[in-house]
């Protein structure tokens, strides 16, 4: 009885198998990869930084980027105001300044 079980599991096993593969690959092409982009993006975004762009961080404060650092940007947000945030808070450019030729952005 369990001999005779244990000659046909290949092809079973290769049934029982299929469909977590398939949720796998799914898996991997709608969430895993689209997400490694964006981050990407966002470091790509985060590296480009330089001081003059116009900028809005995760908390939705909107402002002009004074002072950059590797790790912190100072952030004008009107005339007497200057905000300190790390770089990793900076959620999206609205405006980018055309880089000097001579000027690096670090």
């Amino acid at each position: 009885m369990w001999l005779a079980e244990t000659t046909n599991s290949g092809g079973n096993l290769l049934v029982t198998l299929a469909p977590f593969v398939l949720m796998f690959a799914i898996f991997y092409f709608l969430l895993i990869r689209p997400q490694q982009k964006k981050q990407r993006e966002r470091g790509s975004m985060l590296n480009t930084l330089q001081k003059g762009d116009k900028v809005v961080t995760i908390g939705g404060m909107h402002g002009t980027i004074e002072q950059i650092t590797d790790d912190t940007v100072v952030l004008k947000v009107s005339d007497s105001t200057r905000l300190t945030f790390d770089r990793s808070a900076i959620n999206n450019v609205k405006a980018r300044t055309a880089a000097p030729a001579g000027e690096s952005n670090a």
